[in-house]
């Protein structure tokens, strides 16, 4: 890999995040001539501090990861079985639960968000045909019937058959492209921080729609879980400031010890929560993945798992069109990957919308409809074996 410039490469990647990465990794062999361009300086890129997100990897992430070479690079310690998942809803001792069925299986696996980036990193390193142009971002993008072209926030130019653009869920490439996209500001943020804690979790990952609050506990090695508070904008940060005591203190009561006292171990992180679906994933000469094209709502954890799946699909696309020849950019290949990555992405969406604004309606109506739901979920054997593979992704 190395660290120039050029301009005349086969596909510029706009982003260096887990998505960009995965994309370019998944590109090794094709022969292609690839430039992937980061705001970030390198040694972002190369030692990513921990923000404390724990995503949960599901058995078909697992997979690309693995014929990626990325899954190996993981230590023991950074992975934690997931087990088992239950939804609570309000003050009712009743939880909805899912499993594999299988007393050797898991739902995925839990990984740092900052090792699966540095993994990713460390995977392209030395990768033939790859250019990393780190510290600098885009300021421009142009497509036309032969080519993009890309200027650099450092007056660079560079052009390519193919642009694609993973450059987070408030994209300004995409909306460069003309992508329109629904953007839905939720109002709310997420507090995330590792928890030790007196009992033991048994591997199961709850999620507890309380009223007034949501609150996600996710299980890690040992007598260590994530905790993941999702609360209105204003009273998040106000927790945010406390000492680390104080939090410890605050969170243990909001979970009603269900896990006995709990210790915040590290940092919190606040992350605003608004959900992203662009009306397209292709335009002329251009792609969008990851998060780019779907900005997923944490609670069903599946952001990161469409975000890599939206990466394989293309990859997989471009390596074959490649191998005979063909246009890498063209429409035919381009509505393909739209296609497949909206089948993968659209019911996922509205799934999860119909979820959060079910569940985190606390009036009365809402309330009783959020326990029928659930009871008619554990009555109805095909529903909860459903949403158990939709979870595992086999």
């Amino acid at each position: 890999m190395s660290s120039g410039t050029g301009h005349g490469f086969d596909i510029i990647i706009a982003g260096g995040g887990p998505a960009g990465l995965a994309f370019a990794r998944a590109l090794d062999g094709s022969g292609l001539r690839i430039a992937l361009v980061e705001r970030q300086p390198l040694e972002t890129l190369a030692d990513p501090a921990p923000d404390g997100r724990e995503i949960a990897l599901t058995h078909r992430s697992a997979g690309i990861l693995t014929s990626m070479g990325v899954w190996s690079r993981f230590n023991d310690d950074d992975v934690a079985p997931l087990r088992e998942a239950r939804v609570l809803n309000g003050p009712s001792p009743f939880a909805l639960s899912f499993a594999s069925g299988q007393a050797a299986d898991r739902l995925g696996n839990l990984v740092p968000n900052h090792r699966i980036r540095q993994t990713l990193f460390q995977s392209v390193q030395g990768q033939e045909g790859l250019t990393l142009l780190a510290g600098t971002g885009i300021a421009g993008v142009r497509t036309g019937t032969e080519a993009a072209t890309v200027t650099l926030e450092d007056g660079r130019t560079l052009s390519a058959r193919l642009l694609v653009a993973a450059d987070s869920r408030f994209s300004k490439i995409r909306d460069q492209l003309g992508i329109a996209t629904q953007i839905k500001r939720l109002g709310k943020s997420m507090l995330v921080c590792r928890v030790a804690h007196e009992g033991e979790h048994g591997g199961v990952a709850t999620e507890w729609f309380g009223y007034g609050q949501t609150m996600a506990m996710l299980p890690l090695n040992g007598r260590l879980s994530s905790a993941v508070l999702t609360l209105p904008a204003a009273e998040i940060e106000r927790l945010a400031a406390l000492d680390p005591t104080a939090l410890s203190d605050e969170l243990t009561r909001r979970y009603d010890r269900r896990l006995g006292a709990m210790t915040v171990v590290g940092r919190a992180h606040v992350y605003p929560l608004a959900i992203t679906y662009a009306h397209h994933f292709a335009a002329r000469r251009a792609a969008l993945i990851g998060d780019t094209a779907v900005g997923m709502h944490p609670v069903t954890a599946h952001g990161f798992n469409l975000g890599l799946q939206s990466a394989a699909t293309l990859a997989g696309l471009v390596t074959s069109t490649a191998a005979r020849r063909g246009d890498i950019a063209g429409s035919l290949l381009l509505r393909r990957y739209e296609a497949a990555h909206r089948l993968a992405s659209a019911p996922l969406y509205a799934a999860t919308r119909l979820i959060v604004e079910l569940y985190t309606d606390d009036r009365p109506p809402a309330r009783l409809a959020r326990t029928l739901t659930l009871r008619a979920g554990a009555a109805l054997p095909f529903v909860r074996g459903s949403v158990t593979r939709m979870l595992m992704q086999h």
